[in-house]
C-alpha cells in the first residue's frame, strides 16, 4: 500500500488504486495525510474543504466521507500495513507508517542526497526523489486555502530539488545535462528568477553564451511586462558573471572567440536606411561566418593603471541588467568616471555583439559641446548608414538611430554629459541596448524621465590610491616608502586625477623622494599648484565645473572655502554668504548637483579638501570677514541651543564687540538642541581654534563655553583640552568674567575625571575672580564646584559652608536654576555628613523649584538623593521607590550616568535581577559613549 500526494492524490494497493470518489473526499484524505499521525480537528478539516463559507451540514458531510474512507481502507486490508483511520473526540487521525507516504520518502531521499560526498551519488538520489513526482502536487483536490498553500510548498520543494540536481550535474562538469534539466522547468515557471539564473549559468558554462544572454533578456522582458520589475540580485548576478567573462569550464583562451557569442545582426552598410524599409533578414554568424561583419566599436582604449572600484563595477553590471537600461555614473571632477565607464565597457565585448558606440559630449570643456547632429551622424555612419542617407535634422537623425538600434544588443557610452536633454536625444531604441552616461552633474531629470540608474563614484580608499601610484612609479618605489605613499594618497584626497598628476611629477623626477613631495603637498598654500601639470590638473578640472555655475552658487562656493569646520548646513552657508537659509539651500543643491559639495546626511554637507582649497582661492580677500560671520553664527546658534536645552541656565554674557549673527535655527525641544551640540562638536572646536589663531579670543572662549549643556551631559568625554584653549583665550583678553566661568567648568570636568588636585588649584581661584568681575551667579557656581572637590578631600565642613553660601547667592539673585543646582549638591553633602533629614529637606526644596520637563537629569539626581536619604532614615520601601523613579527618569532622558548612580544605590539594598540588568545596560551605554 502506498499513499501518493506528489501528483493526483491516490492510494495504491496490490489490486490497483482505491476508488476514492469525488474531489471532496480526496481533499479530506489529503488533509489527513499532510498531518499524518496527528489529530486534525473537524474545524480544521472544514477549512481545508470549504474555507470561510462552509455549508450548514459541513460536519455531517465530513463524517460521511470519513466513513467511506474507513470502509475503503478496511477493504484493502490497511490494518496489515499499520494504517488506521481513528476518531479522537472532535478530531480524526490517520495513522500510517511514514514509509508509505511518497512525500515523506521524497524528503528522506533529499536529506540523504545532501549527505553524500560524491556528486554522482547525489545525482542518483536526487533523480530517485524526483521520480516520485507524477504531476502537480495534490492533484484531483480542491486546492484552495490551506490545501493550495500545501501544494505550493510541495512544488517549491520540487523546484528547489531540480536546482540542486542541476548543481550536482555542474559539479560533475555535465553542464549540458544541467541546462537540459533546468530548461523544462524554466519554461513552465518563466518568472521564477532562481531557475532562470541557474539555467543562464548552466548554458554559459556549457559554452552557449549567446543562448544564455538571450534567455536573460527574455526573462528580463517578461518580468518587466508582467510584473513591472527589474531582475533581482540572483538573476542580475548571473548576468554580471557573463558580462565579466567569469570562469567557465572549457572556456576558450583569453582573447579567443566564442562562436556562440558572435554577432546576431549584421552591421554592414544599410543603403536604404533613410527610408521606411525595415532592416534586412538577420543571419546568425555561427551559421554564416563569412557574411558576419565585424561589430562597430568606437570605444577609446581601455584605461591603464585602473585600480579598485569593484563595488562600482558590480553596481554597473547590476544596473545594466534592466530593460533598456540607462546607467548613470556621477561624481566630482577628477574622480575617474570616464575610466570606470571604459573599464566596464571593455571588460566583456561579447556581451554587446552588435557593437559599442562612444561620444565625448564635452559638457565641461572649454572647447564647448559638440552639436547633437554631429554625434548622431557619427553613430549612424558607424552603424552602416550611407553618408547621403543621414538626415539633416536632429529629430530625424535621432528617430533613425532609435529605429536602427531597436532590435540590436548595443552599448552606447555618453561621456561628460552636462544635462539630461542632451542624453535623451542619443538614447538607443532597443530594449537590449545599454546606455552608459558619465556626468559631473546628478542628472536627476534623466533619472525621473528614463529611470536612469545612478552609480555614484566617490574617492579612492588609501590602499587603492597607493596601488594607483605603484602602477605608474613601480612597486619598488612604493615599497621603499610605504608610509609616505599612503600619506600622498591621503593628501591627494583619494582623487584619481590628483594621484595621477602626483605620480607624473614623481615619475619625471626619480631623484625626488615620496616623503619630500608629501611634505610639499602638506602646505595647503601650494598644494593645488603641485597638483597641476601641463594642461592637466585638479585646478583646471574644477575650473571647468565652476564656470558652468550661476553667480550666486560661485559666491557661495567661494565663501565655503573659508569655513573653518568640516561640515555645514544651510544656516552656516547663509551666514558665510550673507544670504538667507532658503537661498543658501538652493545654492547648496546646485553645488551638490555639480558634485562640488557632498550631502552626508539630510541638510548636512561637506567639501572635499582639494575643492575647499580651490574655493578659497576664488575670493581670498573675503576670508577674514567670512570667519567672523561664521563664528558669530555659531555663537548665536549655540546660545539658542543652550537656552533650549537648559532654559534659564548659565552662563549668559555680554556678546562680543561687532557681533552680527545671521539667521539662527530654532530648536523644537531639548533633544534637538542637544543633538545639534553633539553633532557640531568637532566643527565648533575647529571654529574655536580658528578664532584663536585669528586673534578673535572673545569669540573663541564663548563658542567653547556655550557647549556647557553637552559638557555636563557627557562630562567624561575628553572636554579638558578644549576648555584649556578657552582658558587661554579668556586670559589673552584679560577677561575676569570669562576666566572665572571657564575655570568653573574646567575644574568640574577635572574633578569628574579624577584629577582632583588639578581641579582644586583651578577652582580655589574661581570664586575670587567672579567676585572681582561682579558675577554673583558665577561666584555661586564656583563655590558649588569647589565644594565638591573639598568634600572629596575630606574637608566636609568647608564644603557645606561653601555650598550654603552658594544657595544664598543664587536665592538673592532670584536664579532658580543655580539655586536648584546648589541645593542638589548641598543635599548630597548633607547625606555624606550623616544628616539624612537635612538632605531630604534640601532635595525637596530643589525639586519644588524645577519644572519636570526642563530638568530631567537634575530631577533624577535629586530623586536619587531623596531615595538614599529615606534609606538612611530606615524608610526602605519609600527609598527604593524614589531610587527606581530616579533611574527611570534618567533612562527616559538618556542620562546614563544618573541611571548608573541610582541603580547602584538600588543594588546595595535590593537583589532584584531587573536592577542588575538595567544597571548593566546603562553602564554599557555609558562606556560605549551613548
Amino acid at each position: 500500500m502506498e499513499f501518493r500526494l506528489l501528483g493526483t492524490v491516490s492510494v495504491d494497493t496490490r489490486t490497483g488504486p482505491l476508488p476514492l470518489g469525488p474531489a471532496k473526499r480526496r481533499s479530506l484524505l489529503a488533509a489527513l495525510l499532510l498531518s499524518a499521525n496527528t489529530p486534525v480537528p473537524v474545524a480544521r478539516l472544514t477549512d481545508f474543504l470549504w474555507g470561510e463559507e462552509p455549508p450548514p451540514r459541513a460536519r455531517g458531510v465530513i463524517q460521511g466521507h470519513v466513513s467511506r474512507l474507513r470502509a475503503l481502507l478496511t477493504g484493502a486490508e490497511a490494518q496489515a500495513y499499520g494504517v488506521e483511520l481513528v476518531t479522537l473526540g472532535d478530531a480524526y487521525v490517520l495513522r500510517v507508517p511514514e514509509t508509505l507516504l511518497d512525500y515523506q520518502r521524497f524528503e528522506e531521499l533529499l536529506m540523504l542526497a545532501r549527505q553524500q560526498r560524491s556528486a554522482a551519488d547525489t545525482v542518483r538520489m536526487l533523480d530517485d526523489a524526483l521520480s516520485l513526482w507524477q504531476g502537480p502536487a495534490l492533484g484531483g483536490t480542491f486546492t484552495e486555502g490551506p490545501l493550495q498553500a500545501a501544494a505550493h510548498t510541495l512544488e517549491e520543494s520540487r523546484l528547489a530539488t531540480v536546482e540542486e540536481l542541476a548543481r550536482a550535474y555542474a559539479d560533475l562538469g555535465e553542464h549540458h545535462r544541467a541546462a537540459s534539466v533546468l530548461r523544462a522547468e524554466a519554461v513552465a515557471h518563466p518568472m521564477r528568477e532562481s531557475l532562470a539564473a541557474a539555467l543562464i549559468l548552466a548554458l554559459y558554462r556549457a559554452g552557449r553564451q549567446s543562448e544564455a544572454l538571450d534567455w536573460f533578456h527574455r526573462t528580463r522582458r517578461l518580468l518587466a511586462d508582467e510584473l513591472g520589475i527589474d531582475p533581482g540580485h540572483e538573476l542580475a548576478d548571473a548576468y554580471a558573471l557573463i558580462l565579466r567573462g567569469g570562469p567557465r569550464p572549457g572556456a576558450a583562451p583569453a582573447g579567443g572567440t566564442d562562436a556562440a557569442g558572435a554577432s546576431r545582426a549584421g552591421t554592414g552598410p544599410v543603403e536604404g536606411a533613410g527610408t521606411a524599409a525595415p532592416p534586412g533578414p538577420r543571419v546568425p554568424a555561427a551559421h554564416n561566418p563569412s557574411a558576419a561583419p565585424h561589430p562597430t566599436d568606437l570605444l577609446p582604449r581601455a584605461p591603464r593603471g585602473f585600480h579598485g572600484r569593484n563595488a562600482e563595477l558590480a553596481a554597473l553590471t547590476r544596473a545594466a541588467a534592466g530593460e533598456a537600461p540607462v546607467c548613470l555614473v556621477t561624481g566630482p571632477a577628477g574622480v575617474g568616471k570616464t575610466s570606470l565607464a571604459l573599464q566596464w565597457a571593455h571588460h566583456n565585448p561579447g556581451a554587446f555583439p552588435d557593437g559599442r558606440l562612444f561620444a565625448d559630449l564635452r559638457g565641461f570643456s572649454e572647447t564647448g559641446e559638440p552639436a547633437l547632429i554631429d554625434v548622431l551622424r557619427e553613430f549612424l555612419l558607424a552603424l552602416g548608414v550611407a553618408p547621403r542617407r543621414v538626415p539633416e535634422s536632429v529629430s530625424a537623425a535621432a528617430a533613425l538611430f532609435r529605429s536602427l538600434t531597436d532590435r540590436r544588443r548595443l552599448l552606447v557610452v555618453l561621456d561628460n554629459a552636462r544635462d539630461s536633454a542632451t542624453v535623451r536625444a542619443l538614447l538607443p531604441g532597443g530594449t537590449d541596448c545599454v546606455t552608459l552616461v558619465t556626468s559631473r552633474n546628478r542628472l536627476e531629470g534623466l533619472i525621473a524621465s528614463d529611470a536612469a540608474r545612478p552609480v555614484p563614484l566617490g574617492i579612492l580608499e588609501p590602499q587603492d590610491g597607493t596601488a594607483l601610484l605603484a602602477g605608474v612609479l613601480g612597486e619598488e618605489r612604493i615599497l621603499a616608502e610605504p608610509v609616505a605613499a599612503r600619506r600622498l594618497a591621503e593628501l591627494c584626497g583619494g582623487l584619481p586625477l590628483a594621484l595621477r598628476v602626483t605620480a607624473a611629477r614623481l615619475a619625471g623626477r626619480p631623484q625626488w623622494t615620496l616623503a619630500g613631495l608629501a611634505d610639499e603637498l602638506a602646505d595647503e598654500r601650494g598644494r593645488l599648484t603641485f597638483l597641476d601639470v601641463d594642461d592637466t590638473g585638479v585646478s583646471a578640472a574644477l575650473r571647468l565645473t565652476v564656470q558652468q555655475l550661476p553667480a550666486d552658487a560661485v559666491r557661495q562656493l567661494a565663501r565655503l572655502g573659508h569655513h573653518p569646520g568640516g561640515h555645514f548646513d544651510p544656516y552656516t552657508c547663509a551666514a558665510l554668504a550673507g544670504t538667507d537659509p532658503a537661498a543658501a539651500a538652493a545654492a547648496l543643491e546646485r553645488l551638490g548637483s555639480a558634485h562640488l559639495v557632498t550631502e552626508t546626511a539630510p541638510g548636512r554637507w561637506v567639501l572635499h579638501d582639494l575643492v575647499r582649497l580651490y574655493a578659497r582661492g576664488l575670493d581670498p580677500a573675503s576670508g577674514a570677514e567670512a570667519l567672523v560671520d561664521v563664528l558669530d553664527h555659531y555663537i548665536a546658534t549655540a546660545l539658542a541651543a543652550a537656552d533650549t536645552a537648559e532654559p534659564g541656565g548659565e552662563p549668559c554674557f555680554v556678546l562680543p564687540e561687532g557681533y552680527r549673527p545671521a539667521a539662527v535655527r530654532d530648536f523644537a525641544d531639548r533633544a534637538a538642541a542637544m543633538h545639534w551640540l553633539a553633532t557640531e562638536r568637532d566643527d565648533l572646536a575647529r571654529a574655536a581654534v580658528a578664532a584663536r589663531g585669528a586673534g578673535l579670543h572673545d569669540r573663541a572662549w564663548r563658542i567653547i563655553l556655550l557647549q556647557w549643556p553637552q559638557v555636563v551631559w557627557r562630562v567624561r568625554d575628553s572636554w579638558a583640552p578644549l576648555l584649556e584653549l578657552a582658558l587661554d583665550s579668556a586670559r589673552a583678553k584679560q577677561d575676569l568674567y570669562a576666566e572665572s566661568r571657564v575655570l568653573n567648568l574646567l575644574g568640574w570636568v577635572l574633578t569628574e575625571e579624577g584629577r582632583t588636585a588639578e581641579a582644586l588649584t583651578l577652582l580655589e581661584r574661581s570664586p575670587g575672580l567672579a567676585q572681582q568681575a561682579g558675577d554673583r551667579l558665577g561666584e555661586a557656581t564656583a563655590l558649588i564646584n569647589l565644594a565638591v572637590v573639598q568634600a572629596g578631600q575630606g574637608e566636609l565642613d568647608r564644603a557645606l559652608e561653601g555650598c550654603g553660601r552658594a544657595v544664598v547667592l543664587a536665592r538673592e539673585e532670584e536664579d532658580r536654576h543655580t539655586e536648584m543646582l546648589a541645593l542638589q549638591h548641598l543635599a548630597r553633602l548633607q547625606l555624606s555628613a550623616h544628616r539624612p533629614g537635612d538632605a531630604l529637606g534640601s532635595a525637596r526644596t530643589a525639586l519644588a523649584l524645577g519644572p519636570e520637563h526642563e530638568e530631567a537629569a537634575r530631577r533624577s539626581l535629586l530623586l536619587a538623593v531623596s531615595g538614599e536619604a529615606r534609606l538612611a532614615l530606615g524608610e526602605e520601601d519609600e527609598g527604593i521607590l524614589l531610587l527606581d523613579r530616579a533611574a527611570e527618569e534618567a533612562e527616559r532622558a538618556g542620562y546614563d550616568e544618573g541611571a548608573v548612580r541610582a541603580l547602584e544605590a538600588l543594588l546595595r539594598v535590593s537583589a532584584r535581577a531587573e536592577y542588575r540588568t538595567r544597571h548593566a545596560l546603562a553602564l554599557r551605554r555609558l562606556t560605549d559613549g551613548g
